[in-house]
């Protein structure tokens, strides 16, 4: 297996190490030769000069040798870009971070569906700490292009878990009214309010969005704008 990183931050030197130790190649890129020369020392991996971003930089990477090109600068707008860059010159998959979630719908618009925000991935799992939640079962369940979509229903046309009318490949497996947790299926009646989790396709996201969260896909384009 082969993973590309670009940046050379605490998080890729440390899983950079980890996957070496269980022989996958690692190659960084990252732009600041100072950097390079100080950490190349500490880390058995291959080392790229320059801006991710870059096409000619990417393809010096072998895209077609990749598996998995993560984009991990402290640059929201250079991962954006490096990731379309990326997806374009045939990496196989590309994982996109954000640091600020108002990017996170411009990127499923731009079909980056494998979209991370660091502080609220951690915000989620220290939550899910404290409601005694194993977060390592969920994400070893979840695989391939398999995505959790959650929503607050707000449909008053809606009755039942049947009239939701979801895209292929997509089932409503939960629902929460008042915290209570409860299991789903095609008859279970639905009020407004509920939480609902909906198992889908990756390729699902944004149609869901577009149609469960109007409001606020259009007020994080304004605060963008």
């Amino acid at each position: 297996m082969r993973v590309v990183f670009l940046g050379a931050g605490e998080i890729v030197l440390r899983t950079a190490r980890v996957l070496a130790e269980r022989a996958v190649e690692v190659v960084i890129v990252e732009s600041d030769k100072e950097v390079i020369e100080q950490k190349s020392e500490q880390l058995d991996c291959g080392w790229l000069h320059g801006d991710g971003s870059k096409p000619a930089i990417l393809r010096e990477a072998n895209p077609k040798q990749t598996d998995m090109l993560f984009c991990l600068t402290d640059n929201d707008q250079t991962n954006i870009i490096a990731s379309l860059v990326g997806r374009s010159l045939g990496f196989r998959r590309v994982i996109t971070s954000i640091r600020d979630a108002q990017f996170e719908p411009i990127c499923l618009e731009l079909g980056l569906e494998d979209t991370i925000v660091p502080s609220a991935a951690i915000s989620r799992y220290l939550a899910d700490m404290v409601s005694g939640v194993n977060t390592s079962e969920l994400s070893t369940a979840i695989k391939g292009e398999a995505r959790l979509f959650a929503f607050a229903m707000n449909d008053p046309d809606v009755h039942t878990a049947g009239d939701l009318q979801l895209p292929s490949q997509s089932n409503l497996i939960c629902f929460y009214r008042g915290g209570v947790f409860h299991l789903a299926d095609r008859d279970s009646r639905l009020h407004g309010g509920d939480e609902l989790v909906v198992l889908t396709h990756s390729q699902n996201l944004r149609e869901l969005r577009d149609r469960w969260e109007p409001e606020f896909n259009k007020n994080t384009q304004q605060e963008s704008s």
